[in-house]
């Protein structure tokens, strides 16, 4: 290091005298305002935590790339997706419900966001490890966020607010089912899937498109703990989780998944038999088979957590040409949100930091704002159209029309008679070995039991509608009349919510 970059300046590149005493009046009288760079210090200080994410709070990541093996041009004219294409990137992992300093290893779902730095723009890819997700319509979505957090009255996390509102929401079945499973403390971040979660549409050179899912597939195996080893790494450990992913990406074990698409064309979508866009929902495999994308790599860790990580935002607006969206109710509210957040976070100018600048050109006519540090813009025109030709738009890049047919109104799901919330819960119970059953029915007695009854009814007869072997081994773990449960589940939703309320 040369000594110049040894000497400590101030905050606009004047040299400090001293960084450890104050200026007072006498050896032992009051500090005197005219020791500005202690000022200084202190105002920056008092300043240095940004807002933390209401969501995601606690999170950890690094740098890679993917490298595009298989060929699903004939789908999507997106340039980072060809044959052969290789596109550096940046992902973050996170739990949800957990404030900054929570512990890496709770039972929670995982968030995983990734920033491609594509040669058209960023694209970002946000996601979870599990592929659906509790809520389908974007109104239930601050109220999911507030169910999960601390309790207004106790200061406390709130298994009653939790299990009340999923309850109430039986579309998020499938997904109490997973989170309440062997895979709902993932061993490290390396060892689990992750997925785009949401339908999105791909359309290809001819403007022909097709809708679209991601997923991630770890090539590392998975590997989860039980709530006794999670409990002993959290006393030892509370940064388990970004420990583990930094030291194998410094050693050189860069860990690698495996990007897959499934595939459903506008045709199948009109004849699917629910409906493909919600996100509650899967899409079998045996029916739209996975198509191999390429090898996605973590291989670089960041030099400094805040600038990279605490200061990464991702919205899954950011999408580049031959990527578009569906008419899912929960995507189309977090185009707004995620954005919104971020600007609120972060300023409105928070694309302009490092980790979030597009490596391809920018001109996007906004301007000012706070932080706003690249010459904004100079004297070029502010506005459009304008008589300069600067700057016009790229109709060719439109995506494709999408036709839309019926009435403006809150249309509620379960009124649709193909809905069916508990046809994936059913069949994820009947494909798991008898051990991890096991897992699955005291992991969820151990996190309901603080729970009042009426709720553990709810949930007991959403396990039956599921398969009736995972509804009468829930009630009994839950120590609940089995018979009472088989009467409630005769009720339609609104009944059985009537029948439920204290």
């Amino acid at each position: 290091m040369s000594e110049d970059k040894r000497k400590l300046t101030n905050e606009v590149g004047a040299p400090v005298a001293d960084n450890e005493h104050s200026i007072t009046a006498g050896a032992r009288g009051p500090v005197v305002m005219q020791d500005v760079w202690l000022m200084e210090k202190m105002a920056h200080f008092n300043r240095e935590v940004i807002p933390e994410r209401r969501m995601h709070a606690k999170g950890w990541g690094a740098y890679g790339k993917l490298t595009v093996t298989g060929d699903i041009s004939k789908y999507t004219k997106a340039k980072a997706l060809q044959p052969n294409a290789v596109t550096e990137s940046f992902t973050r992992f996170s739990t949800v419900a957990g404030e900054r300093g929570a512990a890496d290893c709770e039972r929670d779902i995982r968030g995983v966001a990734t920033k491609f730095y594509t040669e058209e723009g960023n694209w970002d890819l946000v996601g979870n490890n599990p592929p659906t997700f509790f809520i389908r319509d974007v109104h239930d979505f601050s109220d999911l966020n507030r169910a999960v957090k601390r309790d207004p009255r106790t200061g406390r996390r709130s298994a009653q607010s939790n299990w009340d509102f999923w309850t109430l929401l039986p579309e998020s079945f499938h997904q109490r089912t997973i989170v309440m499973s062997d895979r709902g403390i993932p061993a490290s971040f390396r060892h689990m899937h992750f997925f785009g979660e949401h339908t999105f549409a791909l359309y290809n050179a001819a403007n022909k498109r097709v809708w679209c899912k991601f997923h991630f597939i770890t090539q590392q195996g998975i590997k989860n703990f039980t709530n006794e080893e999670a409990g002993r790494i959290n006393a030892e450990d509370r940064e388990f989780h970004g420990k583990d992913l930094f030291d194998a990406i410094e050693r050189g074990d860069f860990p690698k998944w495996k990007l897959y698409v499934q595939i459903m064309t506008e045709e199948q979508a009109k004849k699917h038999y629910e409906n493909p866009f919600d996100i509650t929902k899967i899409w079998r495999h045996k029916e739209f088979p996975l198509i191999e994308v390429g090898v996605y790599e973590l291989n670089r860790n960041p030099e400094n957590y805040y600038a990279e990580v605490e200061q990464s935002a991702f919205t899954p607006a950011h999408v580049v040409p031959g990527i578009g969206f569906s008419p899912d109710k929960f995507l189309q509210g977090r185009l707004f949100a995620y954005g919104d957040a971020q600007r609120y976070r972060l300023g409105v100018n928070y694309n302009h930091i490092p980790v979030n600048k597009a490596k391809s050109e920018v001109n996007e006519y906004h301007r000012d704002g706070a932080m706003r540090t690249d010459g904004n813009y100079g004297r070029a025109p502010a506005y459009t159209p304008n008589s300069e030709g600067v700057w016009s738009a790229q109709p060719e890049v439109a995506e494709p029309p999408l036709s839309i047919e019926g009435a403006v109104w809150r249309f509620d799901p379960k009124d649709d008679p193909s809905d069916d919330n508990f046809r994936a819960g059913g069949n994820l119970w009947r494909i798991l070995a008898e051990d991890k059953k096991a897992i699955l029915v005291a992991n969820t007695a151990a996190d309901i039991a603080p729970v009042t009854e009426n709720i553990k009814y709810r949930h007991a007869v959403h396990c039956q509608l599921a398969d009736p072997e995972y509804g009468e081994r829930i009630t009994k773990a839950l120590g609940l009349d089995y018979i009472k449960v088989l009467k409630l589940a005769k009720l339609n939703n609104t009944a059985l919510i009537a029948a439920t309320i204290l």
